[in-house]
């Protein structure tokens, strides 16, 4: 093509009919947009916020569309125009596969939104737990589902490699076997995933004990659940861990638990005025919720008494502070008051055989029990 003497390749002209139209066609969009999103504000805010959501994965399919539109006209060789086509359609099918997984995140993240506005300060804390665990969840195995979807999708708009495509999607042929072995691990945590937003055994932010360590469900994602500890240490755990193996769940049915103390003690422990210095303890302590607090004798072993104290919290957290509390109380208590009651130990010691006052015939040997204290046993290491 000759312009003002100069001579132009075809390819460029090609070129040009091919975007200029989209171009203008995508101008025009992209200030329509803005007046709608402009409108949308005044109306609604959700509306808005959709409209501002969509509008990337749009301008991608009204780009795309344009350009479908004008390849005919671009003039392009037989060859090259079907690359062109082919390469467009999946760019279509991605875009629209783009568009479907950002209306997945505006809808679940609305839902969320609203979930926690009409729940907040109403007490229903493992009711709301429940469900944004089911949102997250469900909405990540969705979206794993959805790119294998669209991917198996754009690779069949290929003719070369259309049998992989179906492999993904069908899981079938030799292909098909190889790639399903390969994803066994991710698929198995997949079904797991389900499960879980299903049967629930963990929930975000329950207080949970994996691996003999202690501390909260953070994150349950897709494959893996990140597990924050007590020490702000972050543990790793797939999904299967959580179906597969024993685990223990504080807050499960509730967040309230009940903390454990025990005392090991002297026979001569005064019970009942320590059960009244423990209720004196937990009515005094800002971390009780106010149902339970008991003392109770549980064992006897050798040489001592073990008493246990349960005292109950609104959580995992509180109740580990409290029973920190309640245990150093109780010891400065009896420390206090009740020295003799701390744990002893005590020993059988017999008199030496020896000749008696008058008649000389031995004397008989006489047994006395002695108590010992820690501190008497290192006097006689001293001396």
């Amino acid at each position: 093509m000759d312009l003002f003497g100069i001579e132009i390749p075809a390819w460029i002209v090609s070129t040009v009919i091919l975007t200029l139209p989209a171009l203008l066609v995508l101008a025009v969009y992209r200030w329509l947009i803005r007046q709608m999103i402009r409108l949308a504000g005044k109306l609604s805010e959700t509306l808005q916020i959709m409209l501002m959501r969509a509008r990337a994965p749009a301008t991608g399919i009204v780009l795309l569309t344009a350009l479908s539109l004008a390849l005919p006209l671009a003039g392009f060789e037989r060859g090259v125009a079907d690359t062109i086509g082919q390469l467009l359609l999946v760019a279509y099918v991605l875009t629209l596969g783009w568009a479907m997984l950002s209306a997945l995140d505006f809808f679940t993240d609305r839902y969320l939104v609203q979930l926690n506005a009409d729940t907040i300060g109403a007490g229903a804390d493992l009711a709301v737990r429940k469900q944004v665990t089911q949102v997250r969840v469900l909405r990540r195995v969705a979206k794993t589902m959805l790119i294998i979807i669209v991917v198996a999708a754009a690779l069949m708009t290929i003719e070369s490699v259309r049998q992989y495509g179906v492999s993904l999607l069908a899981s079938a042929g030799a292909a098909g076997l190889v790639l399903a072995l390969a994803a066994r691990p991710v698929l198995s945590n997949l079904l797991a995933g389900i499960q879980i937003a299903i049967t629930q055994p963990i929930r975000v932010e329950d207080a949970v004990i994996v691996e003999n360590e202690w501390g909260w469900i953070e994150t349950i994602n897709s494959t893996y659940v990140v597990v924050r500890l007590w020490d702000l240490r972050r543990m790793v755990l797939p999904l299967t861990y959580f179906i597969e193996k024993p685990f223990q769940n504080w807050t499960y049915g509730s967040s309230q638990l009940l903390g454990t103390v025990f005392l090991h003690v002297d026979y001569t422990v005064p019970v009942a005025r320590v059960r009244a210095k423990l209720e004196e303890i937990a009515r005094g302590s800002k971390l009780w919720d106010g149902q339970v607090v008991v003392l109770q004798v549980t064992d006897v072993p050798t040489n001592m008494v073990q008493l246990r104290a349960l005292v109950s919290a609104r959580d995992a957290g509180q109740a580990f502070d409290l029973r920190c509390e309640v245990r150093e109380k109780l010891i400065e208590f009896l420390q206090a008051e009740y020295p003799h009651a701390l744990p002893r130990q005590r020993a059988e010691i017999a008199a030496a055989p020896g000749p008696g006052p008058s008649d000389g015939r031995p004397r008989e040997g006489r047994a006395s029990l002695t108590s010992i204290t820690p501190a008497d046993e290192k006097r006689a290491q001293r001396a």
